[in-house]
């Protein structure tokens, strides 16, 4: 009996060994013919293909390398070349050039850019990554987020893929394409998100910006800043410049960007943004008041529209009753008003003080 049991114990040893020796062959072969993990990229298509994938939640987390980002989204990069005319007291009348980077966001030729890019000029000229030229349309613009939208003559273009910004962490690749120095176009630096929420004052307008440590400057404005997947998350617009300062950028976030390019192009303005009707300046220091001759410093108005209640040389004292010290100070409280609302201002105005009334209009520009 004890020989027939052992003998019966060594038959089904036999049998479950070769069914794991089986099982054990048959998935080594499968995972060694597996494309996931010998898949190579030759070409940006198979990389978006890939991205594009529906298998599991494998495409959602899939980073790319530097190089397979580049390929993705170069082609969706341009160069802004821009003429304005200045007029100089003493030069006269001149023209001045300027170039930054903008994002092909439509295969038909929509672009977006900064504001301050493109502000001022008389002709704007896109150049796309196969170096070819289009003069561009200007369809809308927003000085508050710095974001203008062009249009080019021009299909089959290859768009940015917008990346969700608010999911963005800390620490994570973000790469930089744009056209630093306004001659080198198609540059590419990398680096991470240094910080999500940073409240930066430009053109006295403060900003809510992404930080990153990928390398920009002069001319990347505009450009594209991308993550580990390829997506365009941020639109570069500053540098924190200085002898002593490197790897300090900031980025329009791609969620803010997305919403006002879309009314730009519906609209050619943001609606609900506020026309203040006049245009300040700063009179902070000596030198400043003694080349406006004037003799306090504070805001003052430079130029008015012609249904405004305020007039150039108006001296900003208060605005509903809150006192002003800055043309930031203008922008903040204008931006706790909506459209339609009247202002109390108090103005010094040929060496007295006035009040007047100035009702908020929308702005179209």
């Amino acid at each position: 009996m004890k020989r027939q049991f052992a003998a019966l114990l060594l038959v089904i040893t036999v049998l479950l060994s070769g069914v794991a020796g089986f099982g054990g062959v048959y998935l080594a072969n499968n995972f060694a013919s597996s494309p996931v993990n010998t898949y190579e990229y030759s070409s940006v298509s198979e990389v978006e293909t890939l991205l594009t994938s529906t298998v599991g939640s494998a495409s959602e987390s899939m980073e790319l390398t530097i190089p397979e980002i580049a390929a993705l989204a170069a082609n969706s990069i341009v160069e802004i070349y821009t003429e304005a005319v200045v007029n100089s007291g003493r030069m006269g009348q001149f023209v001045t050039e300027g170039a930054g980077s903008g994002v092909i966001i439509s295969a038909d030729g929509y672009i977006v850019t900064n504001n301050h890019v493109i502000e001022g000029s008389r002709k704007i000229t896109v150049r796309l990554s196969s170096g070819q030229d289009y003069e561009a349309a200007l369809i809308g613009r927003d000085s508050k987020t710095d974001i203008a939208v062009l249009k080019i003559n021009a299909t089959q273009l290859q768009p940015a893929v917008y990346g969700d910004s608010d999911k963005l962490v800390v620490g994570e690749l973000a790469v930089a394409i744009g056209n630093p120095l306004g001659e080198l176009g198609g540059t590419v630096t990398e680096g991470i998100i240094s910080a999500l929420s940073r409240n930066i004052d430009i053109d006295n307008h403060m900003m809510n910006l992404l930080q990153t440590s990928a390398a920009v400057n002069p001319g990347n404005s505009g450009g594209g800043l991308f993550n580990g997947r390829g997506e365009l998350i941020g639109v570069v617009n500053a540098k924190s410049s200085g002898s002593d300062i490197e790897g300090i950028g900031f980025a329009i976030p791609a969620n803010l960007v997305k919403s006002i390019a879309g009314s730009l192009v519906q609209y050619g303005y943001v609606p609900g943004r506020i026309d203040f009707g006049a245009t300040l300046v700063d009179i902070l220091d000596a030198r400043t008041a003694m080349m406006y001759r004037v003799q306090t410093a504070g805001v003052y108005v430079s130029q008015a529209d012609s249904d405004s209640p305020l007039i150039s040389g108006d001296r900003i004292i208060s605005i509903d009753g809150k006192t002003i010290q800055s043309t930031a100070d203008v922008n903040e409280l204008l931006d706790a008003h909506k459209v339609g609302d009247v202002l109390s201002i108090s103005v010094g105005r040929n060496g007295s003080a006035t009040t007047v009334k100035l009702t908020l209009k929308q702005a179209k520009s």
